[in-house]
């Protein structure tokens, strides 16, 4: 951005909702700059994606390194706070996570891959099952449904707007923990049938 490169839009977006929800950038050495991007191992095309979309937003060699359970995607460049303004000290909860107007741009054009980026990073597909009591019988149900889980408000607005934009339903809880260290975390719910099936089209489960 710094440059006045062109951008890949449709792979930024998706790696904005990746880094909104599972990224960080850390001061690496001689001026630069590390970006890393964590993925649940299991999920092998996503790992691959995630590559994929670093490397179609900068012309950098992506690598990998293998920790229990997750894949973290690394590249090195000075450019990634340039990139990614949302960089700062501490955790993305502790301060403000605000879009810059050219990303709000970018999301207007591309809003199903930040969508598809954050689901794929702090989200999932699952189905939900509950009981009723139905005249004097316990009746079972199931449905699928998107959630999404952060301990951002402002992520969490991010993402409601932009939900609101491809007109799929939500709704939001958080959960007050106890734990002097630790953050509420708010849980996103997409379960509206219409709008299961919307997201169905550019989401679906993780593979």
């Amino acid at each position: 951005m710094c440059a006045g490169a062109p951008l890949d839009e449709n792979a930024y977006a998706y790696l904005l909702g990746l880094y909104l929800g599972d990224g960080h950038i850390v001061r690496a050495r001689k001026g630069t700059y590390l970006l890393a991007i964590y993925c649940s191992a299991i999920y092998t095309d996503l790992v691959e994606e995630c590559r994929s979309s670093v490397r179609a937003v900068f012309p950098v060699k992506p690598f990998t390194r293998e920790k229990p359970g997750c894949t973290v995607v690394q590249a090195v460049s000075k450019h990634w706070p340039c990139i990614f303004p949302q960089h700062g000290p501490g955790p993305k909860h502790s301060r403000l996570i605000k879009l810059d107007a050219w990303q709000q741009e970018v999301v207007r054009a591309h809003p199903q891959q930040l969508i598809r980026g954050l689901f794929h990073s702090d989200g999932c597909r699952a189905t939900n099952r509950v009981r009723r009591m139905v005249s004097g019988e316990w009746k079972y149900y199931e449905y699928p449904r998107y959630s999404f889980s952060n301990t951002s408000k402002d992520i969490h607005t991010i993402l409601g707007d932009t939900l609101d934009q491809v007109g799929a339903k939500w709704k939001l809880v958080w959960v007050p923990t106890k734990a002097a260290h630790h953050q509420d975390t708010g849980t996103l719910s997409v379960a509206k049938r219409d709008s299961v099936a919307l997201l169905d089209t550019f989401i679906g489960p993780k593979s």
